[in-house]
């Protein structure tokens, strides 16, 4: 179907959370790249243009949590697709950009590959 991987940047604080996304991702075939801030999340955008999705918690430390990230990215890069989690803070109507879901933690990792499929294939 694809000739190359998708590659997703994973964007969460927590080390363990981050791993499990990152190796569930890894084993469904997908190329990663993983940040643990807004800021280096945006520094890993800027060398790699081969990243076409970001999956990004809301809660983060730092001064751009995961929403402001996912309005930063649509402005400056909106072919970049984005999906944004939390556990913790369910976003109210506006405050995410058009377009990007929201899944709620804990997830299922098979729904954010399909999720993530479908993202690419709209």
């Amino acid at each position: 179907m694809h000739s190359e991987p998708v590659t997703v940047l994973v964007v969460e604080d927590e080390a363990l959370i981050r791993l499990a996304i990152v190796d569930e991702l890894e084993v469904a075939g997908f190329q990663i790249f993983e940040a643990d801030s807004a800021a280096a999340a945006i520094a890993i955008i800027e060398r790699h243009a081969e990243i076409r999705m970001i999956f990004t918690d809301i809660d983060m430390p730092g001064t751009m949590d995961g929403l402001k990230l996912a309005a930063y990215v649509r402005d400056r890069w909106p072919p970049i697709k984005i999906i944004v989690t939390s556990g913790r803070v369910i976003p109210g109507a506006g405050e995410l950009p058009l377009g990007v879901p929201f899944v709620a933690k804990p997830y299922d990792f098979d729904f954010i590959v399909r999720s993530i499929h479908t993202a690419m294939s709209e």
